[in-house]
């Protein structure tokens, strides 16, 4: 489901720039699946054996249609392949990688006949992280849109609105006290360090406060004189060098799974009516050690989220977050 925002998509063709010019079988096999996706058809299959060109094909057709187009791919491997292709293909544009950011994962188990219980491990890949806001941000502010992504395209994200009426948004000339920048900046999950700037952290030097978005390369700068919003700029964040200046930006939660203070406590007084339940199930079946460690589990993640506003695994509760009734899909990029 698209968020009802005044955020406004750029609008930019999408191109293909290559020496490459389609031959063979391949303009038409493009104008015969251009001409079926305007007629409405749902299900084309275009067959070719390996190395005939079904990328250059599909970025054809992209450039035909001039729609946001989500490609799948069935691993990690062949979307990359696929995303470093149509990089090349569409210079000009936004192609986008979104997979799964874990290298590895353990999931949390507990063994009650041995009382044994295995913590949740994982290690995420901070560039793939970064990659998976990319196209976020890019499908939320612009239309020239290519997102390549495994079946993670599928797996719960945060509320959309959320995220969009959670973020920042700043204008050379805006009145805003710097103090209650850097609380709104807190807010959405960003944390300060003026020592190690790194993506989803802030710093601030006097009047200047430098803000690293998770979804970006680059830093943007936002310096005030007085209460006033003087200069906007972005730049990069190792050598400090200005790439632009700019009459507005927007900042986006550090987090797809923020919410307000008012839906962050619905949602807690709704989990803990769900735990009181889930207790009463597990000590009538006489599985008290699962009820001990469910209730420990829990009441810690609670209080995570009432002290900082996340907690590790946050997204096991997105169904109380996002309001959605029990056994509903949640959302997700698709």
């Amino acid at each position: 489901m698209r968020p009802i925002t005044d955020l406004q998509r750029t609008v930019a063709p999408l191109e293909v720039i290559s020496d490459l010019t389609p031959a063979g079988d391949q303009p038409a096999a493009i104008a015969e699946i251009t001409a079926r996706i305007h007629a409405g058809e749902q299900n084309i299959v275009l067959l070719g054996a390996t190395g005939t060109g079904k990328s250059a094909t599909t970025a054809w057709v992209v450039e035909q249609l001039q729609r946001p187009t989500l490609v799948m791919a069935p691993n990690k491997t062949l979307a990359a392949q696929l995303a470093n292709e149509l990089r090349e293909l569409l210079p000009n544009n936004a192609v986008e990688y979104f997979v799964s950011y874990y290298d590895y994962f353990q999931p949390e188990a507990y063994v009650p006949t041995t009382d044994t219980y295995i913590e949740k491990d994982s290690s995420i890949n901070e560039e793939v992280e970064r990659l998976r806001y990319s196209a976020t941000n890019s499908l939320l502010t612009r239309r020239d849109v290519v997102v390549v992504a495994t079946v993670s395209c599928i797996y719960g994200l945060g509320t959309p609105q959320e995220y969009v009426d959670r973020r920042i948004r700043l204008r050379t000339g805006d009145s805003i006290d710097r103090d209650t920048l850097l609380r709104q900046l807190v807010d959405i999950q960003y944390e300060r360090n003026d020592i190690a700037f790194t993506r989803g952290t802030f710093r601030v030097r006097g009047d200047t406060v430098e803000v690293f978005p998770v979804y970006e390369q680059h830093c943007v700068r936002i310096e005030f004189f007085g209460d006033e919003v003087e200069r906007l700029s972005t730049l990069h964040p190792l050598t400090g060098e200005i790439i632009s200046d700019d009459e507005e930006v927007s900042i986006f939660p550090a987090s797809f799974y923020v919410a307000s203070p008012e839906r962050m406590e619905r949602a807690i007084s709704e989990i803990e009516t769900e735990l009181e339940a889930r207790l009463t199930e597990f000590e009538e079946q006489g599985k008290l050690l699962e009820a001990q460690r469910l209730r420990m589990r829990t009441t810690y993640d609670i209080e995570m989220m009432r002290q900082m506003g996340s907690c590790a695994g946050i997204e096991n509760y997105s169904r109380h977050i996002d309001d959605r009734p029990q056994g509903s899909p949640p959302n997700c990029l698709l």
